[in-house]
């Protein structure tokens, strides 16, 4: 049994510096976070000031932030900050590597059949463009290691693979992908390795330069409840000259006479005075825009931390855990997340009956319980998925299978 004591003060208390609606049990944040009292006051100092005096903002306030945000959010994935690209959100990165990344045709482009919908439609337009093929293959159904999906991808992948795409976590299930394993075969096939990271920042230890992937991409509205607007692309060793911006703008020719040329480091990785490096800033200035959430991602970083992230990990653990024990008592239920725990995370989803309605099952938990958890149409049924933060309690979690028991 779980131990229902996890909901004491301590956790009362984190719960309450997070801005929640009192009548909704948000188990949700695997598609939005809610923002921290304190991001939030922080991301409207900022938008205040760039209200107040927009050119003293962005032309001498935003840059050393903005530098200060990268170094932070470099440091906390295990990499660099002259490789990290500050998006809008990982669709945003995702697209400027399709879009842009030129490979050898006639070929493939190879991906799992558990990939977010959008994505899927964005490395098909990229396949037609450039002459190649698109092929799903499928994942175990209810792998018990590790090892079992790392056979999956190396199966799938042939001669004809010029890139792979998958998801570190998978959106529908919550299920961990073994990513340094899978990107060191694809290594030994040269193969172009690009990771949708959307679920797995803050969710799960992360170390970018470990895993070794050409691009890594990623969002930090989720699980690291930073504002809606910040995400991120992380270049790999030797993916430098790869990609070209989305928009072209003012940082499209790189200012090199600017920097020193004293350094060990490439003048276009040099920090510039825009907050950034030459080659950075010609993928992060698309025209005027709102640099706040991404100035706001340090603040996001440290009220975790405050917290401790060992303790948040053991928090989510136990309440993952009781969300598997509750809805187990549901006959009508059937566990989709394997329960290993290096293969899951802060998500559990579970197959819902043949049959269900899934727009009524939507209305009926929003409008007669106020209960944010989504219902995930896949080929072969009907998800539930339920996330669970540190905010999250147990009372949400009971709530919802109470629902679920007059609903199915």
């Amino acid at each position: 049994m779980i131990d229902v004591s996890i909901t004491d003060s301590f956790w009362s208390q984190a719960r309450s510096q997070v801005l929640l609606d009192p009548n909704v049990a948000n188990l949700n944040t695997g598609s939005f976070g809610p923002l921290p009292r304190v991001v939030f006051e922080r991301v409207t100092e900022l938008r205040r000031r760039l209200a107040e005096e927009p050119m003293d903002f962005l032309v001498r306030a935003a840059p050393p932030l903005l530098w200060q945000a990268r170094e932070r959010l470099a440091a906390f994935l295990g990499g660099e900050p002259r490789r990290l690209v500050f998006t809008a959100n990982v669709t945003a990165a995702i697209n400027t590597v399709a879009n842009s990344l030129v490979l050898p045709s006639p070929g493939e482009i190879l991906m799992t059949d558990h990939e977010y919908g959008a994505m899927q439609w964005c490395w098909e337009r990229a396949a037609q463009r450039q002459g190649l093929t698109l092929r799903t293959f499928p994942l175990p159904n209810f792998p018990r290691s590790s090892g079992e999906i790392v056979d999956a991808f190396r199966r799938a992948m042939t001669d004809q693979t010029r890139l792979l795409f998958f998801s570190h976590v998978l959106s529908p299930t919550g299920l961990i992908l073994p990513a340094w394993e899978i990107c060191e075969e694809a290594r030994r096939r040269r193969i172009v390795t690009v990771i949708d990271g959307a679920h797995a920042l803050a969710m799960i230890p992360l170390n970018v330069t470990e895993i070794g992937c050409d691009f890594y991409t990623g969002n930090c509205h989720k699980w690291l409840l930073a504002p809606t607007g910040a995400g991120f692309l992380y270049l790999g060793l030797g993916n430098e000259d790869r990609l070209q911006p989305l928009q072209v703008s003012w940082g499209w020719h790189y200012r090199t006479s600017e920097v020193s040329k004293t350094s060990e480091v490439s003048p276009l990785d040099e920090r510039d005075d825009f907050g950034s490096t030459p080659r950075l800033r010609a993928f992060e200035f698309e025209g005027t825009r709102d640099p706040c959430p991404w100035l706001a991602v340090p603040s996001a970083i440290d009220f975790q931390q405050s917290i401790g992230w060992e303790r948040i990990r053991g928090r989510i653990a136990e309440l993952s855990a009781y969300v598997r024990q509750r809805f187990s008592t549901l006959d009508r239920l059937r566990l989709a997340t394997p329960p290993e725990p290096e293969l899951h995370g802060s998500m559990a989803a579970f197959w819902l009956p043949p049959g269900t309605d899934a727009t009524l099952l939507r209305r009926r938990l929003w409008e007669d319980h106020r209960i944010e958890a989504p219902i995930i149409e896949r080929p072969d049924g009907l998800l539930i998925r339920v996330s669970t933060h540190f905010y999250n309690t147990i009372d949400e979690i009971n709530r919802l299978g109470k629902a679920l028991e007059g609903s199915i």
